[in-house]
């Protein structure tokens, strides 16, 4: 009961701090606390691009959201675990096996942490990855093209939430279980879940040209929750760290059952030792099931492969390469410092911030400086690997990310605030309020061996009265501070579609040059693409029609077909043969059970439609293209199904 009044009282704080916050200067016109020389910070002229791209996780979209920074004006949203009609993504036939999985066609993710490939510990911009934390993947996304090009499910874990972070040369992306469950899988009481349940740590290795994933090995930890984790880097490249909570393995009533230690662990993993010991051989093959699905950029198809065992290592095998670091007090954000000698565990039940060193963490390895084990994996003295506290003052620390110059900013979520305090003496800085409820926080490059210290970005989760009100729900806000001087300082706020759990930040100039812009007709490599107008044609295959389409401004080609019967399948295979930059075409359908195409300039993609009634129906872009735009249709004449109307297509006619 002690415990769970703490959580009514956290609660209450959180209640009145909103509260407080709100309206400061009880208005809601033009005083704010932004001062008025900030709009020229983030102003963006008419012509003028942004410094920074930020890259931020949908949440419960299931995509990812681009932004400009310091603008906060949004680009553009990557579909990646979601059906995505404006683009036709997770409908067209080529996109649709991207979204298969083991459990069947998947349409839809929770994603959190988008991290951004990396050389020598800096941001590369090749890749970005990110997890969906439902159904358990990790994707892919190419930053030339700004499409998804690679999902992989991940058997054995659920709640796929301490992922999807990259070790510093790019050779792997780690992804840990948030749900410890059963492993394999099978019908048992959930009480028994003490001693029973496994917590899988995938490790995922990434091909260096192509980018290419293949789930290397799984880790079966103990069953506690792996919430966070992020890479060493620098001298502690080689190690991986993850938060754990639940170490007392509860299965109900969490928020107070899940609490009762007054210390949980980080799992420090030496991946390289493992990696080895897997690559002599070692681990068990385990039988299983995963869906693997891989978009061709040349043919502008998407295939999925059902995958059939795992390598699952048992970390008391590998003695050496795994242990725990004590740590207060139900940690969620585990962040590692751009020297790679600091690893900070924000636990979020406690008011402190805990810093644990790496060299010391080594040094008690070799002194084997244990205090008992867990399950047969040692527990490092708490003292002995401690290099400091950060008496923050906050309530409710979640996350840390670093500049260029030494110092850490961390969110405090009950207290609603950013706390700056300086690496090596532990001293807090500066501080100022979030509005409301912080939870990640972004700074560019700032998860890497080279941050650009700058901007900081606050993910709040409470928009309340920062814009017009839009019924029950409002957009979350983004807060954008300048941190280039001594003291934050709050310049912009922006909403952020869906729930944005993390981002990643990069500089435009290492990234816009290499953006595609368009696709060579040339190298089209789809089965059913079309190249030139006299190769547009339509075949009949029994009840299957294939519709070879071109599209240019401002038409189709065919443009009129006749022959098509009730109870057929159109296949509307279209390429665009425009080869200028940003002249998408669209295509809908009358009556279609999918969503339109938009068909970027030399690609081909292809919708189904099944025609249900007898007329005559239109089709049409969807993008305006030209003046001309309105002109850009065509007819599907329908008989019924008995009909013997010839098949026929013109264009001019």
């Amino acid at each position: 009961m002690k415990k769970y009044n703490y959580f009514i009282s956290a609660l209450m704080v959180s209640a009145l701090l909103l509260t407080s916050c709100g309206n400061q200067n009880g208005n809601g016109g033009s005083n704010s606390a932004l001062a008025s020389n900030n709009a020229e910070k983030v102003y963006v002229a008419p012509g003028e691009q942004d410094e920074f791209y930020a890259f931020m996780s949908g949440g419960y979209s299931g995509n990812i959201t681009v932004y400009g920074l310091p603008s906060g004006r949004l680009f553009k949203e990557i579909p990646v675990f979601s059906q995505f009609p404006t683009s036709g993504y997770g409908y067209s036939e080529e996109t649709k096996p991207m979204l298969n999985t083991s459990f069947g066609f998947v349409p839809w993710d929770d994603a959190h942490h988008p991290d951004i490939s990396q050389t020598n510990g800096e941001l590369d911009g090749r890749w970005i990855f990110i997890n969906g934390n439902n159904t358990p993947r990790i994707a892919r996304v190419s930053l030339s093209t700004f499409e998804t090009e690679e999902i992989i499910e991940l058997p054995n874990s659920a709640g796929n939430h301490s992922s999807s972070f990259i070790t510093e040369n790019t050779e792997y992306v780690v992804a840990g279980t948030r749900f410890s469950v059963p492993v394999p899988q099978r019908d048992m009481p959930i009480n028994e879940y003490k001693g029973n349940f496994k917590g899988a740590l995938s490790f995922i290795s990434i091909a260096p040209d192509t980018g290419r994933l293949n789930l290397d090995f799984q880790m079966m930890m103990p069953g506690f929750n792996y919430d966070l984790s992020h890479p060493g880097r620098g001298k502690s490249h080689g190690w991986f760290f993850f938060t754990t909570y639940n170490t007392e393995e509860a299965n109900s009533l969490m928020e107070v059952n899940s609490s009762q230690n007054d210390k949980d662990f980080i799992a420090a993993v030496n991946w390289k030792m493992i990696a080895e010991y897997v690559k002599n051989g070692g681990g068990t093959k385990m039988a299983t099931e995963y869906a693997h699905n891989v978009y061709d950029e040349h043919t502008h198809s998407a295939t999925s492969t059902m995958k059939k065992e795992v390598i699952t290592v048992d970390p008391t095998k590998v003695p050496g390469a795994v242990f725990f670091l004590p740590t207060p007090k139900s940690p969620h954000g585990c962040d590692v410092d751009p020297s790679g000698q600091y690893i900070i565990g924000n636990g979020k039940l406690s008011a402190d911030l805990t810093i644990h060193s790496f060299d010391k963490m080594i040094a008690a390895i070799e002194g084997k400086k244990f205090d008992g084990e867990a399950y047969g994996i040692p527990i490092l003295k708490f003292e002995d690997v401690l290099a400091g506290t950060v008496k923050s003052g906050g309530l409710g620390p979640l996350h840390t990310e670093f500049d260029d110059k030494g110092n850490a900013y961390t969110t405090f979520f009950i207290s609603s605030e950013v706390v700056k305090w300086k690496l090596g003496t532990w001293e807090v800085l500066d501080r100022q309020p979030t509005f409301y409820s912080v939870g990640h926080l972004m700074i560019p490059g700032g998860n890497s061996r080279k941050p650009f210290g700058k901007y900081v970005v606050a993910m709040n989760k409470i928009t309340k009265d920062r814009y017009l009100p839009t019924g029950p729900e409002m957009e979350h806000s983004a807060q954008l501070y300048d941190i280039s001087g001594d003291k934050m300082e709050l310049i912009y706020d922006f909403p952020t579609h869906g729930e944005p759990h993390y981002a990643a930040g990069i500089p435009a100039e290492l990234l816009a040059p290499k953006s595609k812009k368009i696709y060579r007709l040339d190298d089209n490599k789809h089965p059913f693409a079309v190249t030139s107008p006299d190769q547009a044609k339509v075949v009949r295959e029994g009840k299957e029609v294939h519709v070879y389409m071109s599209t240019i401004r401002s038409h189709f080609t065919p443009d009129n077909i006749e022959g098509i019967k009730v109870g057929d399948k159109v296949y509307f295979h279209i390429t665009n043969h425009e080869q200028d930059f940003d002249v998408p075409h669209g295509f809908a359908m009358i009556g279609q059970n999918t969503s339109e195409l938009l068909i970027m300039p030399g690609q081909t993609k292809t919708s189904l439609w099944e025609p249900k009634k007898v007329g005559v129906w239109p089709f049409y872009c969807t993008d305006f293209c030209s003046a001309l735009h309105q002109e850009m249709q065509g007819y599907v004449r329908v008989s019924p199904a008995d009909s013997d109307v010839p098949l026929t297509y013109t264009l001019g006619e």
